[in-house]
Parts: structure tokens; C-alpha cells; sequence
């Protein structure tokens, strides 16, 4: 049977910026060019950016902002339940964020898996 796996997190992201606008916009493009990347690889099958805030402000010129993004990312896996098809979803979900390099991701809610 086939399921949808979706999962929302945290990231952070490092980057020069102008002005908190600034960084957060690039932060939230940046990653949002991650993660279409994924889903044209099909990877993943659906995802979405939906909030950035400055974690740190630079301390001194020339020092980068890091942004905390909000996001939430669905894959597509064959189980033959939901619990089977939330640990595989899980499991694809951390393996595709790793392979394109989106550290400190901390998940704010378990997979959620529904039949499709």
C-alpha cells in the first residue's frame, strides 16, 4: 500500500545579509532551492518553507546572520501499515535532507503517514 510521509522541522541556516529582511528572505530561498532540488529528483514529493527568524544576530560587521526556517517536507513509500510507513517515510525524509546538505534539522512533530 502506498503512503504520504510529511514532516515538519527546524533548520538553520548561516548566511550574509543586509538586514534581518534580508537574511531571512535569502535563508528561505536558499532553502527552498534545496529543497525543489529534492522534489524534481523526486525525492520528496511535496515540501513548503513557512516561517524565518534571525537565531543570531552577527556580533560584529561582516559577520553572518543564522537563520531558524520553519518547514515541512511529504515522501511517498510502500508499507503495509501506517506505523511500517512512518519509520520508512522518517528514515527517506533524514536520508534526503542529509544528501543535500540541511543540518541541524530538529523535527517538531513525529511522521505522519496517510494512505494515498
Amino acid at each position: 500500500m502506498e503512503f504520504a510521509v510529511s514532516r515538519t522541522g527546524t533548520t538553520l541556516v548561516t548566511l550574509h545579509g543586509g538586514s534581518d529582511t534580508t537574511a531571512c528572505d535569502d535563508a528561505m530561498s536558499t532553502l527552498a532551492d534545496t529543497l525543489e532540488t529534492l522534489a524534481a529528483e523526486g525525492t520528496i514529493t511535496d515540501w513548503d518553507v513557512t516561517d524565518a527568524d534571525v537565531y543570531e544576530h552577527p556580533t560584529a560587521p561582516f559577520d553572518p546572520y543564522t537563520i531558524a526556517l520553519e518547514f515541512s517536507v511529504t515522501v511517498t513509500t510502500e508499507a503495509d501499515d501506517e506505523r511500517e510507513a512512518a519509520e520508512r517515510g522518517a528514515s527517506v525524509i533524514d536520508d534526503a535532507l542529509a544528501t543535500a546538505d540541511v543540518t541541524s534539522v530538529a523535527y517538531t512533530t513525529s511522521p505522519a503517514a496517510s494512505a494515498t
